[in-house]
């Protein structure tokens, strides 16, 4: 599966180039161009899949297994403190290529990001209410 204007999958075939750090069958690794710190790296599926939602099990589980790897590459390539991984899914998560992808970004106590905002529930109770409510929604 690809798409013809998807920036990723032109990566792939090798129209766009990109410093590419790893392949396996089903995935590519490449730094990011646009890095939240310096060797700020994705890991995408070779195959178009726009989110997590629409990736087959399998694929997950490699594109989180190559992710792990790349961490540990890139924790020691930069001298970094920690790494966050995550995937943004959807356009209200923060994604803006809509070629599934996870990122791999090296931290550092003095960089400033911190880490995400919390809340707190409303009332007594809610807490229980979504967590009911998502057990009930799982396959």
């Amino acid at each position: 599966m690809k798409e013809e204007n998807c920036i990723f999958c032109k990566i792939v075939r090798g129209e766009i180039p990109a410093e590419i750090i790893a392949e396996t069958g089903d995935t590519l690794s490449f730094v990011d161009i646009q890095p939240a710190n310096f060797g700020h790296s994705l890991v995408i599926p070779r195959a178009h899949y726009s989110d997590i939602f629409s990736l087959p099990d399998e694929l997950v589980a490699k594109l989180f297994q190559e992710a792990k790897r790349i961490s540990v590459a890139v924790k020691e390539g930069v001298n970094a403190e920690g790494i966050n991984i995550y995937m943004n899914n959807g356009s209200a998560a923060g994604q803006v290529v809509f070629h599934a992808h996870v990122h791999v970004i090296p931290r550092m106590k003095s960089d400033g990001y911190g880490t995400f905002p919390t809340t707190h529930y409303e009332y007594e109770g809610q807490i229980k209410e979504i967590g009911e409510e998502i057990k009930n929604l799982l396959v």
